[in-house]
């Protein structure tokens, strides 16, 4: 059966019950895509055309019932030789289940069980329909605590035969009433019977009756009393001890008269000044031990009714009150008894001809059919009922409901049937889906949260986060919709939380090499402070006064966040043993005349390859200052580069600037730019010149030999690529990356090129 298709329709997912009369499984209905409960009769009842015509009608009655407390009946059918009822289907427990896990029940939850059962019993026996088989196994209990009856009128297709047929039914005769273990007429009182048991059982834990076979326990239903429930449970009221009492005589007429009056006193049962009221006692014997006739067949049944109806009983209020229900007393006057029966004869013909002369005016009255009201708003639901000639019994009931929204009705009574103009539609009116109350989630982490809602019925797509930078640790809910004690939905409601990512990082910045006032500036800027002290460290270095030499803790680059501390270092100045020393230097464009782009570069204590100064020299020459720092133990250097190209480098060793003059004074001459000559004596010896050498750049070797004038001596010296002259006993020396020399000869020559 698992797997199939019912129908066409329902589509059979797995077996959750069963009894002697049928198997229930759990299917989905492919057509209006929901879960029923399919009840399926077993095969040795699908011969039995009379049981099976019994059961469709009963089924089919029982499906024009629309109560919260009364599981509903979709439909009835049958494919091939399965007979089948389709109902709601309630995910729970049934009340059976739960006696077997935890009985004795608390008083409270055991009497608001009750009162549902009386409930739905109320409003079945209002359309005429008797249940004949309340027991714990056709009590649901939901998830949410409502109590749905199940099987209405279904127990009525049953023959007496089925008795010793089906374990079902076996199993409901500890709940049977006298009447229907003598296989009589039953009525509405039977119901109210086996509700007083299953109350008794739901209290104490046990049965009222228990026998060796089905028979044996019918036989004490008619001739036995029961223990006292509370013998068995002492925790349990008198007021509802009272209550099982007297839904549990024997005779019918001792019973309550109505689900209407028993569910009165369920729901008063448990006020302060009924829990200890007086037992409920009937001044009869009718209910001790006696032998009674054998359950007898039907030809029987009418007149052992009958034996069991003779006799004086007593109501409940004439058990409180005795002496108001005596007999009369001595000394009334005799006229008193023939003027009492002429006017109770007069008062019962015209309450005859009044109901006749209604019986006729209700006859002649027009059937409509009742409309289907159930998904229109109320409002509209009370147009087209009055539309149809009919009214609306107030007040409707109002409950809460998952499937309607506010102000919808949800169920109806007598749809879908004929009915006399004026009569009185019960409507179910929702107050929407079961709201709960929104907690203070503020502080607790997200995904916990997250997982409560689920666990109430939130889809996870409706739980949405947004993430914000702030102190709270990460993942820790800051804000919330909905807010704190507002009522919420959990089949509909979008919930969006406010979530902390802890605080925003950045780079931190480099302020290595800022001055001092930049460095703070940029650390404001980031919303950063300075450390412990002020922040500020003075240290002294070779760096300038005020330059920042190191940050700490957070170096270049490190991630931080604002708000946090950061401590630099900033240098005071140079040490006491540093040395300072100016290079002046006179610079020459490359042509006379002519325009060079100067950059002068220095190394010293402070740093290396630092631009003193980049400049175009033109017309003339023009005079650089570069200050440097020397330390011990090294020196300074200063390059000067001309159109790009390096032409001339000055060092100054730290013993030597110290020692010496704190400036020094360097020429740098073009490639054209005229030394002129000295003058000569007229044997000058060799050694009393000394040559001018200029440094140039040049792409000729400079190894050759020099002629001078008279006795003139011409030396040479060249270090790399260049042009050589020699005349008058000088010569111009070039550098370059080649080694050559010139030698000086006597000659008489006007001027040699070297």
């Amino acid at each position: 059966m698992i797997g199939h298709e019912l129908s066409g329709r329902y589509e059979i997912i797995t077996r959750i019950g069963g009894g002697g009369m049928a198997l229930v499984y759990k299917a989905h209905d492919i057509l209006l895509n929901r879960y029923v409960a399919i009840k399926v009769l077993r095969q040795q009842f699908v011969h039995d055309e009379e049981f099976i015509r019994r059961f469709r009608r009963e089924a089919q009655s029982a499906a024009s019932l629309s109560h919260p407390n009364v599981v509903s009946i979709y439909d009835v059918g049958q494919e091939d030789e399965t007979h089948y009822i389709v109902m709601e289907y309630v995910e729970g427990q049934n009340l059976n289940e739960i006696i077997l896990e935890r009985a004795p029940l608390q008083t409270d939850e055991a009497v608001g069980i009750a009162i549902q059962i009386c409930d739905a019993l109320e409003h079945a026996h209002h359309n005429q329909i008797i249940h004949r088989d309340i027991k714990p196994h056709n009590i649901l209990i939901g998830k949410h605590g409502r109590v749905k009856v199940t099987d209405f009128g279904i127990a009525r297709a049953v023959t007496s035969s089925t008795i010793t047929q089906t374990g079902s039914v076996i199993g409901s005769v500890h709940y049977f009433s006298p009447e229907h273990a003598k296989g009589v007429s039953t009525g509405e009182k039977s119901d109210l019977y086996s509700l007083g048991i299953v109350l008794y059982q739901m209290l104490t834990g046990r049965l009222p009756f228990l026998g060796e076979s089905p028979i044996s326990v019918a036989l004490k239903h008619l001739q036995e009393s029961f223990e006292e429930p509370r013998v068995v449970n002492p925790h349990i009221p008198q007021s509802v001890e009272n209550i099982i009492m007297r839904s549990m005589r024997k005779n019918p007429s001792e019973r309550y008269e109505s689900a209407t009056e028993m569910v009165h006193d369920l729901e008063t049962c448990l006020q302060p000044d009924r829990l200890n009221e007086s037992k409920y006692v009937v001044d009869n014997d009718m209910e001790a031990t006696r032998v009674m006739p054998a359950i007898r067949g039907s030809g029987e049944r009418t007149r052992a009714l009958a034996g069991d109806d003779t006799g004086t009983f007593g109501s409940y209020d004439a058990a409180k009150h005795p002496e108001e229900s005596s007999a009369g007393k001595p000394g009334r006057k005799k006229w008193v008894k023939p003027l009492v029966t002429i006017g109770v004869t007069i008062a019962s013909l015209a309450l005859l001809i009044w109901g006749f002369l209604f019986f006729l005016d209700y006859i002649d009255m027009e059937e409509v059919d009742v409309p289907y009201v159930v998904g229109l708003t109320e409002q509209d639901a009370r147009t087209m009922l009055e539309e149809h000639g009919l009214k609306v019994q107030e007040p409707p009931n109002r409950e809460v409901n998952e499937e309607f929204e506010k102000g919808y009705v949800f169920q109806q009574t007598k749809q879908n049937t004929k009915v006399k103009q004026g009569a009185l539609i019960q409507l179910y009116v929702s107050l929407g889906p079961k709201l709960e109350r929104m907690e203070d989630y503020t502080g607790q982490r997200f995904t916990d949260v997250r997982q409560k809602l689920i666990d109430l019925g939130v889809e996870q797509d409706r739980i949405k986060q947004e993430e914000v930078h702030d102190q709270q640790e990460p993942g820790r809910i800051l804000g919330q919709r909905p807010a704190p004690d507002e009522e919420f939905d959990p089949t509909k409601t979008e919930f969006v939380f406010t979530v902390s990512q802890g605080l925003e990082t950045f780079a931190m910045p480099n302020l290595i090499g800022k001055s001092r006032d930049e460095a703070i500036r940029i650390i404001q800027d980031h919303e950063l402070k300075l450390g412990p002290g002020g922040g500020i460290i003075d240290e002294g270095s070779y760096k300038t006064q005020g330059e920042v030499l190191d940050q700490s803790p957070y170096k270049p680059n490190d991630p931080v966040s604002k708000g946090m501390e950061v401590s630099i270092t900033v240098s005071s100045g140079f040490p006491a043993d540093a040395v300072e020393h100016i290079f002046n230097i006179e610079v020459f464009p490359t042509q006379s005349g002519g325009a060079s782009e100067v950059r002068i570069v220095y190394s010293d204590a402070t740093g290396e390859n630092i631009e003193a100064a980049r400049q175009t020299v033109s017309g003339g020459s023009q005079t650089f200052s570069v200050k440097a720092i020397i330390k011990p133990d090294s020196e300074a250097r200063v390059t000067v580069y001309r159109d790009g190209t390096p032409v001339h480098t000055i060092y100054r060793a730290y013993n030597d600037a110290k020692s010496g003059s704190k400036t020094s004074q360097e020429t740098v001459l073009g490639e054209e730019e005229p030394v002129p000559p000295p003058v000569e004596p007229e044997n000058p010896p060799v050694e009393e010149f000394e040559p001018v050498f200029e440094e140039t750049e040049g792409n000729q070797p400079g190894d050759n030999n020099g002629n001078g004038n008279g006795n003139g001596n011409g030396r040479g010296k060249g270090n790399g690529n260049g042009n050589n002259q020699s005349g008058n006993g000088f010569e111009q020396q070039s550098e370059g990356n080649a080694e050559g020399g010139n030698d000086g000869g006597d000659g008489n020559n006007e001027g040699g090129n070297g």
